[in-house]
């Protein structure tokens, strides 16, 4: 909405308790549900008797820098903000109509406002330096996202083998390559043997041709379940009991999807991206995310048996280990007063 100001402690010890019960109770938390949680509660304007960093962890309101230095005045301090990926600019056709212009208007907020930059992953720190190249800009620094570990859930079973995408229904996601791969498994192979393709995620944005095959193509209705958004406990029992994790994306900032299945000793088939790469390393096995060739024989083999004991040393990272560097990074840069602000 455009308002940024500090909360009471009491009131975002409240919020975070309340969204925590949410999520414990397995029913997804929207936006409406965590604004009316907020209604009642006014920012404060705090007496400022030390120097302070306002860290955003969001890309919110940061294509507007008069808001940003606002704050920071307020706060008596400088901003370290995290940036999640540059797709509208890397990838505009994947974003909304004006998705690139608003995305470039936040990075120049950060590069004349921050103080420190982070991103989850060093491929989204790369597209940040290629962007601001030849220009002034603040210190970058990769801090790649912790993975919380999931709820103690037993495998779900379900009636025959199946295989799991995580997601947003949108183009970069490329579901329409997994929807027409099982729409020809429908034509080739006999149906006892063709297994379950489980989508989770909601509808997003102009996806008129993956929702034409879910609704429309008899062949897609009969192999392919939608659930859209499902609680953690849910979630961690569709990981621990499909054959493999797809995630055929376009592009990705990190790929979480792929963490959480790894971390549940999953299977995981994903894109060739550098960010795939850097959260699966060596435990997932990679494909262009245009051969589906490749995408049908690698899933037809897994429909046979999933392998035990695939992903070797993969560990995840923390979320203690994540923020114990941004941590450290904060204070290294109060100390320092590392780049603007």
């Amino acid at each position: 909405l455009g308002r940024m100001g500090v909360l009471p402690d009491e009131a975002a010890e409240r919020f975070l308790e309340e969204t925590r019960a949410q999520w414990a109770s397995g029913k997804p938390v929207g936006l409406t549900t965590a604004m009316s949680r907020l209604a009642d509660v006014r920012p404060s304007r705090p007496q400022v008797t030390e120097r302070n960093l306002l860290i955003s962890a969001a890309h919110a309101n940061l294509h507007r820098p008069a808001t940003i230095r606002s704050l920071k005045r307020r706060l008596g301090g400088g901003l370290m903000a995290l940036v999640h990926d540059l797709i509208p600019l890397t990838h505009p056709e994947y974003a909304r109509a004006n998705g690139a212009a608003i995305h470039a208007r936040r990075l120049e907020t950060l590069r004349t406002e921050a103080a420190l930059v982070l991103t989850n992953s060093e491929n989204t720190r790369s597209s940040l330096r290629a962007h601001w190249a030849g220009r002034d800009a603040p210190r970058s620094e990769a801090v790649p996202l912790g993975v919380s570990p999931l709820p103690d859930a037993k495998p779900e079973e379900r009636a025959r083998p199946y295989f799991l995408c995580v997601g947003t229904i949108e183009p970069r996601k490329n579901h329409l390559l997994l929807l027409h791969i099982w729409r020809r498994m429908a034509a080739t192979v006999p149906e006892t043997d063709i297994p379950e393709l489980v989508l989770v995620g909601r509808r997003g944005w102009e996806n008129e041709q993956v929702v034409d095959l879910l609704e429309r193509a008899p062949a897609v209705r009969a192999h392919v379940t939608e659930l859209g958004a499902v609680g953690e406990a849910r979630l961690a029992g569709l990981y621990r009991g499909c054959r493999a994790l797809l995630m055929p994306s376009f592009a990705e900032g990190f790929g979480l999807p792929v963490a959480e299945a790894l971390s549940c000793g999953t299977p995981v088939i994903a894109s060739d991206l550098p960010a795939h790469r850097e959260v699966g390393d060596d435990a997932a096995t990679y494909l262009d995310p245009l051969d589906g060739g490749a995408w049908l024989a690698a899933i037809g083999e897994l429909a046979k048996d999933r392998p035990a004991g695939a992903h070797g040393k993969w560990r995840a990272l923390s979320w203690d280990a994540h923020l114990d560097r941004v941590v450290a990074l904060a204070e290294e840069t109060l100390q320092g007063e590392v780049g603007p602000g």
